[in-house]
């Protein structure tokens, strides 16, 4: 009796993790080979790629955990996008909206605070920009991107319940 318990236990655990695994797969534009190359031209997958201009850029399972990520709004051509900070994600007012833009290069990306959800900020992972922690609804900060490739951004304060974001920006 004392090993049917560690074997269900194990049995139940190996099931969620396989469940689990799978369910990070099975997120993809349902098409095509799902990293945004070869033929696809990336309007929507979450492989975020273009299928052309370089690097294909990738953010494959960064965003799993943001609950208001739904695939990639398309931005491209406009000189200036608004994301906002603070959007309705993850349990309360924790996410960025849209959760993944892409953009064309030179555009210009600003953040605005809707006040809502305790101080927010905007870090970039690979350290390139990072505004100040505030709360004040109409608070912007801004970044021009004129390199193509993928930038993944978070909060700080509310990274690990997934206050995550992506600019794919285009040629």
């Amino acid at each position: 009796m004392p090993r049917s318990t560690p074997t269900r236990r194990t049995f139940l655990g190996a099931t969620a993790a396989i469940t689990a695994g799978l369910a990070g797969c099975s997120g993809g534009s349902g098409g095509g080979s799902g990293d945004g190359s070869g033929g696809s031209d990336g309007s929507g997958g979450d492989g975020g790629g273009s299928g052309d201009g370089g690097s294909t850029p990738s953010f494959d399972g960064y965003l799993s955990g943001t609950s208001n990520y739904d695939g990639v709004v398309d931005q491209t051509g406009s000189d200036e996008v608004t994301v906002t900070v603070g959007a309705e994600a993850n349990g309360g007012n924790f996410g960025f909206g849209p959760a993944a833009v892409r953009v064309s290069a030179g555009t210009t990306v600003v953040w605005e605070w809707n006040g809502k959800g305790s101080l927010h900020n905007v870090v970039a992972e690979d350290g390139s920009f990072e505004s100040e922690q505030v709360q004040e609804a109409g608070h912007t900060f801004s970044q021009t991107f004129e390199e193509p490739g993928t930038v993944k951004y978070y909060c700080t304060p509310h990274e690990t319940i997934g206050m995550k974001g992506v600019v794919v920006v285009e040629e």
